[in-house]
């Protein structure tokens, strides 16, 4: 098991990141969160089986059509277990 705590840069608000990204992350039976940034970015936190994370972070490197991602910055944290699903954090 897993977690990334990632933050997207580039045309990631007004493009339903969020949204597909949560859609995305429960078709992969991840929990964690999404968010917007106040600069502009996407935070996001996903636990999981290694594989899905992986492919989770391959997701957020092209996000949904609308979106133009420049650059993804994750970084491995401990796995907590403490989520028992996605959601968007407002």
């Amino acid at each position: 098991m897993k977690c990334i705590h990632v933050y997207i840069k580039g045309r990631v608000q007004g493009v339903f990141f969020r949204a597909e990204t949560q859609r995305t992350a429960r078709k992969l039976k991840l929990t964690g969160w999404v968010r917007n940034m106040p600069d502009g970015r996407v935070e996001a936190l996903f636990e999981g089986e290694n594989d899905n994370v992986d492919d989770m972070l391959n997701w957020c490197r092209i996000g949904p059509p609308a979106a133009r991602v420049n650059e993804v910055l994750p970084a491995e944290e401990s796995y907590t277990g403490e989520f028992r699903d996605f959601s968007i954090k407002y």
